[in-house]
């Protein structure tokens, strides 16, 4: 009996390490994002939260001179509301 369990836990082992050389190998494969948006919209709301110290109220995607920007309302901590562009491309705040 414990041989057999040895065995099985070998097993699933062994197809858990080759499931995750198989997932590696195939993000490696993926090119880098170079398309429209290099960064998700989650990423420049946690960004522009950390940077200005205030919380994001609104958020929306347009396109801004052939490229998507993410528009930010944001609320700080002082009842001030002011709005942020980041370009989804790069990150960058515009």
């Amino acid at each position: 009996m414990r041989v057999a369990v040895v065995a099985a836990m070998a097993l699933i082992g062994a197809a858990c390490w080759a499931w995750r050389a198989q997932a590696t190998t195939a993000q490696a494969q993926q090119p880098a994002r170079a398309g429209p948006e290099a960064i998700s919209m989650d990423q420049a709301v946690r960004m522009v939260e950390q940077r200005f110290n205030a919380r994001v109220v609104r958020a929306e995607t347009r396109r801004q001179d052939g490229r998507t920007v993410y528009v930010l309302r944001l609320l700080d901590r002082s009842g001030r509301v002011f709005t942020v562009r980041v370009d989804a491309a790069t990150g960058r705040i515009l």
